[in-house]
């Protein structure tokens, strides 16, 4: 389903060791904003896959009569809601070197 689902990303608040965030770019600041923008393109990766398996399931009729509850769509809302949160996605990536960033100012 999605290539985030292996992550081994914390469900949970975890501590970091700040030293280790702040490695690669010897800047705390700068490598939390390197992280903040990964969350954003992951939540939006994760929001656009979502939408368009729901949207398998979308009935595009306003008759009351014809809204029900489909069980595949409760199943797919399920498993993306137990998907580690963005934030944590990213700092994993970060964490194990898989984040490209460059510095434009040099």
């Amino acid at each position: 389903m999605t290539k985030y689902r292996d992550s081994k990303a914390p469900n949970t608040t975890t501590t970091y060791n700040r030293e280790e965030i702040e490695q690669e770019t010897s800047n705390i600041y700068e490598a939390l904003s390197i992280i903040a923008k990964r969350s954003a393109q992951i939540n939006l990766d994760i929001k656009k896959e979502l939408h368009e398996k729901l949207d398998e399931f979308a009935t595009h009729n306003d008759s009351l009569e014809e809204i029900f509850e489909n069980k595949e769509q409760i199943e797919v809302s399920k498993f993306y809601e137990s998907l580690p949160k963005p934030h944590a996605l990213a700092v994993e990536e970060w964490v194990q070197n898989k984040v490209y960033h460059r510095n434009t100012e040099s």
